[in-house]
This record gives C-alpha cells, sequence and structure tokens, in this order.
C-alpha cells in the first residue's frame, strides 16, 4: 500500500498547476520493492525540482560498456532521497570508450560534475583465450585502455568519476573445468579489481567503489541471460539498484552533503534493557547474545568518532547513573571521552536535539538519530525533519547494519582534523564555559590569546582544503567549491593564490579551519572564494585573514582588493562579513577593498602567524 500511495503522490506532482511536496524526497528513502523504484524514478523525470523543496542539484553522467539506461530511474530516486536534485544524462549501448575519448560527445556538452562509469565483464575478457596467461595479458590490455581513457577525460573535463570493481559472471567461471584453472581465473580477475580500486590513488579525480562487496548480500543474479543477450543489460534491476544507492552515497560525499553528528539513545540502543529499572549491573552489556550485539553497536560507533563522526547522546534517564556505566562498566566499548555532547534528562528528545545543535553549533540537517523506540523516531522525524532518522527495531543483531545502510557519513577522504573532531567539539564547550565569566566579548575574545596561522596550500594542506570548500555551507562565499583538480594548478600557479589557515587558542588547536582561492592581477586581487569552519565563527579569524590578504596584495603592487559573493540561501552566514571587513558592492555579487593606504581589518585580539613568523594584527 505505501508504495501504491507513494507514486500516486508523485503522479500528483506531474499535473499541471500541481501543489509542491517537500517532504517527498524524505519519504522515498522508505521505499524499497524495486518495481516501484523503478516506476517512481521514470515519474519523478517530469516533476519539476522546485515542487520538491528545498534540494542541491547536481550534474550526473551514465555512461557504460552495456545497456545502462535502467540505472538512470533508480539513481534518480537514490538521489532525491539524500537532498540531491540530479540532472542525468544517460549515454547509449557501449559508448563509453567514445565518451571518455572524444570532446565533441554528447555527454562532453552535457560538462558533468560527475560522470558514473559502469562496467561489465564481457568488456574485459578476451573472445578466445587457451590459457590463464593469455587471459591475463588481455585484461590487463583492456584495464590500461579503460585507465588511459579515464585520466585524459578527467584532465579534459574536470569531472569527478566513479569507477567500480567488476564482478565476473558465474558464466564465464564456470566455463573453466579444471579447478586449478578456476583458481588462476580468479586471481587474473582479482588483479584486475585491485587495478580499478587503484585508480583512485593514482588519479585525483578519480573515485573508486567496491561493488562486488556491495553485492555479497545482494539477493539477486547478477544478470539475465535472456536479457543480456538480447537487450546487452548486463545487470539486474536488483543488482542496479545496490549499484544506484551507492553511486547516490558518492554524490552526497562529492557535494559535502554527509552528516556530522549520530546522536545516539541508550536504552536498548548502546546497551540491552533499561539502565534507570535494571541498574547499571543489570544491563546487557559484553561477550555473549545480546550484550555482544550492543557492545557491536558501540564499536562501531566508536570507529565513526575516530573517523570524524561527533556523537551525541539524547536520552531520558538519570544524568548520574548514565555517567557511572559510562565510566565504570566494564565491558563497554564507548567511553565519555568519546562523546561530544549530552543531552541526558527526561525532556522531550526532539527538544534536546535541537539543544545539542546549539551547542554544537551544527544544523539540523547535519543531525543523524538513532533509536530504537517507535514513539521517539516518529516524534524527531515529524519535529525535525532535517533529521535523519534511522529507527533501530528488530533484533539488535542487526542494529549496526541498519545505521550503515544509508551510507549517510560517506566522505571522500578523512583527514586528521577529523579524526580530532570530537575533542575540537568539547574544546568549544569549554570555550562557552569560560565566556561566562566575562563582562563583555571583546574581554573574552582578548583572553582566549587567539593565533590565526596562514600559510599555502601543500600537498598535505589541500585533502583538508578541497573537503572544506566541499562541506562547509555557512560560511561560504558562492557555494561552488573549487574541484581538487583546479585547486591544485591554483596552488601552482604564480598568477594564483591558496591559502589554508589554522586557529590555536588557550583551550587548545582547531586544525585547519579555513581556506582562500585568490587570483592575482596587476591592478587587483580577485578572492574568488573563502570558506571557513562554523567552529570558528564570531572570533575575528576571517577578519585575521583577509587583512593578510590585503597586506600582500598591496605588497604586491595590487591598487585593490576584490570579492565575489553569491547567496545560496545557507550561507548568510557570511552574507555581511565582506561589508562588515570594509568592502563596498561594486555590481551584482562583486565588493571591493582598496588596500591602499593600508585598510585596518583585523581586530585587536587576534595575532597572526605566517610562515613562523608572529606578528599583532
Amino acid at each position: 500500500m505505501e508504495a501504491k500511495e507513494m507514486l500516486a503522490r508523485i503522479r500528483r506532482l506531474t499535473e499541471p498547476g500541481a501543489t509542491a511536496d517537500p517532504a517527498l524526497p524524505a519519504d522515498l528513502r522508505r521505499l524499497r520493492d524495486v518495481p516501484a523504484l523503478l516506476e517512481a524514478g521514470r515519474l519523478l523525470a517530469k516533476v519539476p525540482a522546485e515542487l520538491l523543496g528545498r534540494l542541491t542539484p547536481l550534474r550526473v553522467a551514465v555512461t557504460g560498456t552495456f545497456t545502462a539506461s535502467g540505472v538512470a530511474p533508480l539513481l534518480r530516486v537514490a538521489l532525491l532521497g539524500k537532498g540531491i536534485a540530479p540532472q542525468i544524462h544517460v549515454s547509449g549501448f557501449d559508448q563509453l570508450a567514445v565518451d571518455l575519448s572524444s570532446q565533441d560527445s554528447p555527454l562532453a556538452e552535457f560538462a558533468p560534475q560527475v560522470t558514473l562509469c559502469l562496467l561489465h565483464d564481457d568488456w574485459f575478457v578476451p573472445r578466445d583465450w587457451d590459457d590463464a596467461e593469455a587471459f591475463q595479458s588481455a585484461v590487463r590490455g583492456r584495464f590500461a585502455m579503460f585507465d588511459n581513457l579515464v585520466s585524459a577525460f578527467t584532465g579534459r573535463s574536470g569531472s569527478a568519476v566513479l569507477v567500480h570493481t567488476v564482478p565476473l559472471s558465474p558464466v564465464e567461471v564456470r566455463g573453466v573445468v579444471a579447478f586449478d584453472g578456476r583458481a588462476a581465473l580468479g586471481r587474473a580477475w582479482r588483479e584486475l579489481n585491485s587495478d580499478l580500486l587503484g585508480m583512485a590513488l593514482r588519479h585525483d579525480q578519480v573515485h573508486a567503489l567496491d561493488l562486488e562487496a556491495y553485492l555479497v548480500d545482494a539477493p539477486a543474479r547478477l544478470r539475465d541471460e535472456r536479457l543480456y543477450r538480447f537487450a546487452s543489460a548486463a545487470w539486474t534491476s536488483e543488482v542496479e539498484q545496490v549499484y544506484a544507492h551507492e553511486a547516490a552515497n558518492f554524490c552526497r560525499a562529492f557535494l559535502g552533503m554527509a552528516k556530522k553528528v549520530l546522536v545516539l539513545d541508550l536504552d536498548n540502543t548502546l546497551w540491552g534493557g533499561v539502565v534507570g529499572d535494571d541498574g547499571p549491573s543489570g544491563i546487557q552489556i559484553g561477550p555473549l547474545y545480546p550484550g555482544n550485539a550492543f557492545r557491536e553497536m558501540q564499536r562501531r560507533a566508536v570507529q565513526l568518532r575516530k573517523q570524524g563522526v561527533v556523537l551525541a547522546l539524547c536520552s531520558k534517564n538519570e544524568a548520574s547513573i548514565v555517567d557511572q556505566v559510562l565510566t565504570e562498566h566494564p565491558d563497554l566499548v564507548i567511553r565519555p571521552d568519546d562523546i561530544a555532547a549530552r543531552a541526558v534528562d527526561w525532556q522531550p528528545k526532539d527538544h534536546n536535539i535541537r539543544g545539542l545543535a546549539g551547542q554544537l553549533n551544527l544544523g539540523l540537517d547535519s543531525f543523524v538519530f538513532a533509536d530504537d523506540s517507535t514513539f521517539e523516531t516518529q516524534l524527531v522525524r515529524g519535529s525535525l525533519p532535517e533529521v535523519t532518522v534511522v529507527h533501530l527495531d528488530g533484533d539488535p543483531a542487526d542494529h549496526v547494519t541498519a545505521l550503515q545502510r544509508g551510507g549517510c557519513f560517506d566522505v571522500l577522504t578523512t583527514t586528521a582534523t577529523d579524526r580530532e573532531r570530537t575533542r575540537l567539539y568539547k574544546a568549544r564547550a569549554e570555550r562557552t564555559e569560560f565566556a561566562d565569566s566575562f563582562s563583555s566579548v571583546q574581554d573574552y575574545l582578548r583572553s582566549l590569546e587567539i593565533r590565526v596561522s596562514v600559510r599555502e596550500a601543500d600537498e598535505f594542506s589541500l585533502p583538508r582544503l578541497v573537503q572544506l570548500g566541499q562541506r562547509t555551507n555557512q560560511f561560504t562565499m558562492t557555494g561552488s567549491p573549487h574541484p581538487e583538480a583546479r585547486t591544485r594548478e591554483m596552488a601552482a600557479s604564480a598568477d594564483h593564490l591558496v591559502l589554508v589557515f589554522e586557529v590555536a587558542d588557550r583551550f587548545g588547536a582547531e586544525g585547519i579551519v579555513g581556506g582562500v582561492w585568490v587570483s592575482k592581477h596587476d591592478e587587483h586581487w580577485l578572492i574568488e572564494n573563502f570558506v571557513m569552519s562554523c567552529r570558528v565563527f564570531t572570533r575575528g579569524v576571517e577578519h585575521t585573514v583577509v587583512q593578510h590578504i590585503a597586506d600582500r596584495a598591496a605588497s604586491a603592487g595590487a591598487a585593490r582588493l576584490e570579492a565575489d559573493f553569491v547567496a545560496t540561501g545557507r550561507n548568510k552566514a557570511a552574507a555581511e562579513f565582506y561589508p562588515d571587513a570594509g568592502f563596498s558592492p561594486v555590481g551584482e555579487g562583486r565588493f571591493t577593498l582598496p588596500v591602499v593606504p593600508r585598510p585596518q581589518i583585523g581586530p585587536d585580539w587576534t595575532s597572526l602567524v605566517v610562515e613562523g613568523e608572529s606578528a599583532d594584527v
């Protein structure tokens, strides 16, 4: 019934004068039936994006070595469910080599931000081969061709490319009757897949999806032999759905839309039982079932924390009992140092999640809430639609899978700053407590002893800078991140300047919190984009950085500093920065600031560190 109702909602949106349905994208995540998903995707291609609420646009191209048209409707549904409004270009049968090599192909004219390369085994397998050595040689040659095509395409187009490991059809495997021959075949094929995964390490704009690993749990055949012979459809719809789901997770990561905070319930979520009733010694946690299932949930949460996800607790409990369990229980994996923020009391959970968002200074759309209670999950889903809700119902052994299934926390890469994020947010809480002892904001900021370190981006800082450009949506001046290839190109150019900056104070170092992309001209320098983490808002850091850029521009002989600004609907925090720093508007989206005589932009409570030398600003 739910599938029929969902399809009816979508059909209404295709009618003239349709009323917007902004709740639909989130509701699409609950649609599981593959035929219904296919129909939904075809219908949604006719629905204007503005009827579906505030979504992030993305141009995605799908090209392949087989008929890949079935992926598009499934991909559209998956992307909309993650808050992305896609424009999808689908190439015809076996157009991959043409698409990647031609500068005039329809795919090239589409100018995709993301290009999905769909591969199947027959494209790599030679038609006739007699032994494993001949097989391996032919497969290597085909891979070398593909690698060269992708390398040339990324260099020419600037598009991110997603490749994937290729499952070998059982028809091919069983075509070899000797067990040792099958072993040699399997080894050669795994070398191919290893090479495909390695492309992500060798090419900046190439990313890899281990499709073979995700198909382990897929309850479907790789392909329908009749459809493959009749229509060159190398995957069944179920396999296409697995791919579409993971490709959509990649697209969300590419756009920097990964969730940042995991809010966890406690009773029957991190341990079995109710600690208020059963007591600290009576909860189920330990080496035996079901305690080992809850222990695994804790282990996976800590694993996420070590990769940059901020952990928070939201539980209806007595705080003192929870503190005792977290500190003293011998079988717990998660400990107080893993938790950045807590809301352990008897207030409604939607109220407490709002409070956690304020405490962490993060938007609700960056939160994931996991709870076993139907009441609590429905409350939060209805009251806070921006929050992604994971209902941990059923067997606790399946809770980890339920949490991981959505790929909410997937990112393109993790950095040292990500791994330190919990410590950084704990330090923020200490600053807030410290601020309460001062009568004025200025006195508080001076007492922090803020040091802003600015340097040119290098090989070590570029990954973090690119990540910031993709993930920052509040303090970003354009909302359009520079791709990694363009950032590297600018960093290596004498006509450009790419800076990163770090912040430290009496409570510790924040790591790299922002970056600036600047193009140099004879009469002026242009700030193409300026991004900064929300962690360091309202401290004068951004003013100090612009002071440094203005001083460098003046020293190079430029007369003025110019800066671009594009309102995105989410970067209101940045909208007043350039006027506040002394810039004047000179046209739509452009500001200017004379740098001669030297303007005073930076506040007196920060110090600037450049190339190891410190100077008050």
